[in-house]
């Protein structure tokens, strides 16, 4: 808790209120913090913990959230998102130093009552809802809570020399934290206002909260809707009257030849025009045929062209190959071997070496 709230407010010392949703990046600092903390939670559950709340906070029922709507993947891709902004900001240097851990300590050293241990405690908790956090290190933030703490209980501690010096604390810093604390405890309950501009909700609420309307229009539409179908029945105004006037028998049935008549050019003009469309269709399909075919073609010549090229360039490798193998031969031939070369050099210097001694072996007589 008190790891997300201080990530809570270092973010917002460089992000805008306006900018980004305090509900989102509240929910991330959380989640964040769990990681942190190395008591990691799932974003399912985080969400669904700030949905909760947000449920009760506005007064709606407190329906449960699914798990595979598209609210949940948004809020999910939002959380993490906003998470990435946060580290972003801070450089991924998230180490938190809470007063809480100095609190039992300088209380011990001082030996006070343990009633004002959890005064302290209290204090601690409460300073996180301001920037005290951000402003002053947590020994100068932990030496004021004790100290108000011990106004408030009335419990003299040493100032000859002064304590806090001994925490590497000042008498300005001090006093600042206490000012904070009883400004904070002299407001009023806060309440939530949206300044943001894209801000996200957790709940449901953007949608229309009126399911009667919504049925009674689901019951009216089918409704409506049979009664045009009984409407337009054929045959269902022979016998009435035109215009108010009445007709005679004979006119009914000029009526009927002339509707008949025209059904069956209706029903002509409709043939003709399916018959159009399915010649249309037709002809289309083919032409989508000879495309097709046309692409497998050049598919073929392309590859068959590739291989072609493939094996001339084999061939011309093999070519070059045979002949600097003829070439190196000839070579050979024409120098007449390592091996005639060698043996005149080697029976050469065999001459060369019997001769010197030879010569050694005279003067060493003489």
């Amino acid at each position: 808790m008190a790891t997300g709230q201080v990530l809570f407010h270092r973010f917002y010392c460089k992000k805008s209120l306006a900018k980004f949703d305090v509900k989102i990046v509240a929910a991330s600092c959380v989640w964040l913090a769990s990681k942190l903390e190395e008591n990691p939670k799932k974003a399912r559950q985080v969400i669904i913990v700030f949905h909760r709340m947000e449920c009760r906070r506005e007064n709606l029922p407190l329906d449960h959230l699914d798990l595979y709507s598209k609210k949940f993947s948004e809020l999910k891709v939002e959380l993490s998102r906003t998470e990435r902004h946060i580290l972003k900001e801070m450089g991924f240097v998230c180490h938190v130093e809470h007063p809480h851990k100095f609190i039992s300590n300088y209380l011990a050293t001082l030996e006070t009552p343990p009633e004002l241990r959890q005064e302290a405690w209290n204090l601690a908790n409460d300073s996180l809802r301001t920037t005290l956090c951000v402003r002053f290190r947590s020994e100068v933030v932990a030496c004021g809570v004790v100290y108000a703490a011990a106004r408030r209980f009335q419990v003299p501690l040493p100032e000859n020399p002064p304590w806090w010096k001994a925490f590497d604390a000042d008498k300005s810093g001090i006093d600042e934290v206490c000012r904070v604390l009883a400004h904070l405890y002299s407001l009023p309950k806060a309440q939530y206002i949206s300044v943001c501009k894209d801000g996200k909700p957790f709940t449901f609420s953007s949608r229309s909260g009126n399911p009667q309307a919504q049925s009674a229009t689901k019951d009216v539409l089918p409704a409506v809707g049979n009664d045009v179908d009984t409407k337009c029945t054929p045959g269902s105004a022979n016998n009435e009257s035109k215009d108010g006037m009445i007709t005679t028998p004979l006119e009914n049935a000029a009526d009927s030849k002339k509707s008949d008549t025209e059904s069956n050019s209706q029903q002509n003009v409709g043939d003709s025009s399916e018959g159009k469309s399915k010649v249309g269709e037709r002809e289309r399909e083919s032409d989508r045929e000879k495309e097709r075919g046309r692409e497998r073609d050049r598919v073929r010549s392309h590859r068959e062209r590739g291989r072609a090229s493939d094996k001339e360039s084999d061939r011309d490798r093999d070519k070059r190959k045979d002949r600097s193998h003829h070439r190196s031969r000839d070579r050979l031939k024409d120098s007449g071997g390592p091996s005639d070369k060698s043996r005149h050099h080697s029976s050469r210097d065999r001459d060369y070496r019997e001769s010197s001694y030879s010569s050694k072996d005279y003067r060493r007589h003489h």
